[in-house]
């Protein structure tokens, strides 16, 4: 038993000293296969290191080449340039000796032309000044006839020529100046916000109303119309007044007399703004500046009246517009003839207190305020109970006409202007082959569509010569008219 056991233990001994010697011979391997491989990995870093350096040093004599290279182009462009001043500064030496020999030979020139002179005077017997004069004699005598002759041709030209010249100036003014056409009204709506407010605005025994009308000087209509309030003035500035007030009010829910006093001289103040606001406007949109500021107030009132439909503040900004055109043309005073232009109407804003005509007025008021005196007669004389005698003045004459007469501006002539672009595409769709036409640009263009299958491309100038001769023939019409004919193809299909 005990030998077995012993055996055992020498057993187990040999056994982990022969796995203590293997270990051992495995980690001595292991160090040295590492070794091996560190010195392997030293020669290979060595390499690179050696490559890297190699490479760089390559890379730096490329770039020292280079920069040998771009040195030697800089020096040869330096060399160039010196060469190059060198020869400037040599020419600018060569120009002045140059014009130092000109100078000498026009002082030359001037001894000898003086020395002539004088041996011709000493030999005609005559200064030159009498001669000049004796041959300036000779010379009208014998052209006198041909002077005569060209003049009245000149003015007989002239005379011609000035009418078609006129419309030119005319036409050209109108074709830039458009502006919108307010109709002429009496009376103004306001929408109530629902039919109790009517009860509250009319208040106990109508004393709201009533205190309103007072207040305000316009007559308000309150069962004529459901839904809205109608307010009645010739006065288009107290009806606006009103109507403000009255918007106020319903805002505000608090009608009485003592708040509707309080309202309507809010809104007087906020519509004294609004016409002060106006003028000065106005003014700044023709580009005109010094007007005093009494007349841009009236001038601001304007805005609030209109003349056959026309809104009478729009019609002198218009007109300035177009005024400053013609002025810049024919060459009159531009500023003078814009100022009386915008100014012309001022006393249609005070005919209901100061007796007279309009033109009258608007003049005085223009003298009372120390304006120039060339706008004061300008603006007295647009009308023809006085004579215009400065162009300023027959500018102002002619852009009333233009502003108040061209189609649409004025009720008294919208129903001819809708007819002229009613009868321009009438005699379009007169011809055949059209599908449609229109009349655009305030009649100054008919734009014609035509059908592709009834009418090739050849055709279709054909077709805009023919109509623009019927038109031609057939109407009156300022300035011209264009006839644009379009033919177009299309080829649609569905994908499914």
């Amino acid at each position: 038993m005990i030998e077995g056991i012993i055996a055992a233990i020498i057993g187990v001994v040999f056994g982990v000293g022969g796995t203590v010697v293997y270990e051992k011979r495995r980690i001595l391997d292991g160090k040295n296969k590492a070794e091996k491989e560190i010195a392997s990995a030293k020669i290979k870093a060595s390499d690179i290191v050696l490559k890297a350096k190699d490479e760089a040093l390559n890379l730096e004599n490329e770039r020292r080449k280079e920069w040998q290279k771009t040195e030697g182009r800089l020096a040869d462009r330096e060399t160039t340039l010196d060469t190059k001043l060198d020869q400037i500064d040599q020419r600018a030496e060569k120009l002045r000796r140059q014009e130092d020999e000109v100078e000498e030979l026009k002082t030359e020139i001037r001894e000898i032309r003086t020395k002539q002179q004088e041996k011709l005077e000493k030999i005609a017997g005559l200064k030159k000044s009498d001669a000049a004069d004796k041959l300036m004699k000779m010379t009208e005598r014998d052209i006198k006839e041909d002077l005569v002759g060209l003049i009245t041709k000149l003015q007989h030209d002239a005379m011609e020529d000035a009418e078609e010249q006129a419309q030119t100036i005319l036409v050209t003014a109108m074709e830039r100046m458009s502006s919108e056409v307010t109709a002429e009204r009496t009376v103004t709506a306001v929408k109530l916000v629902d039919e109790e407010m009517k009860g509250r605005i009319i208040g106990k025994e109508g004393r709201n109303i009533q205190a309103l009308q007072r207040a305000t000087g316009v007559d308000i209509l309150v069962d004529d119309t459901p839904g809205m309030i109608v307010l009645s003035s010739f006065d288009p500035i107290r009806r606006q007044v009103a109507r403000i007030a009255l918007e106020m009010l319903m805002k505000d829910g608090r009608i009485h007399p003592g708040r509707i006093e309080e309202v309507v001289a809010k809104a007087e103040k906020q519509i004294e703004k609004d016409i002060i606001r106006a003028g000065e406007d106005a003014a700044r949109e023709v580009g005109v500046a010094g007007i005093p500021k009494e007349m841009l107030r009236l001038l601001g009132e304007l805005k609030f009246r209109t003349s056959y439909g026309q809104n009478v503040l729009m019609h002198s900004t218009e007109m300035a517009h177009m005024a400053g055109l013609i002025a810049a043309e024919i060459g009159a005073d531009v500023r003078i003839t814009k100022i009386a232009t915008l100014l012309h109407d001022v006393g249609k804003a005070v005919t209901h207190k100061v007796e007279g005509k309009h033109h009258h007025i608007g003049a005085e008021l223009a003298r009372q305020n120390g304006m120039d005196e060339r706008i004061v007669h300008a603006i007295e004389a647009h009308h023809d109970d006085i004579d215009a005698t400065t162009p300023e003045a027959l500018i102002v004459r002619v852009c009333d006409a233009l502003s108040a007469a061209r189609p649409g501006a004025r009720n008294i002539s919208a129903e001819n202007f809708v007819e002229r672009m009613r009868d321009l595409e009438n005699i379009a769709m007169g011809f055949s082959g059209i599908d449609k036409a229109y009349a655009i640009s305030a009649g100054r263009e008919i734009r014609v569509i035509v059908s592709p299958k009834n009418v090739d491309d050849l055709s279709a100038i054909k077709l805009a010569r023919d109509i623009a001769t019927k038109i031609e023939s057939t109407m009156q019409y300022p300035g011209t008219i264009k006839v644009n004919v379009i033919r177009e193809t299309r080829a649609i299909e569905f994908a499914k």
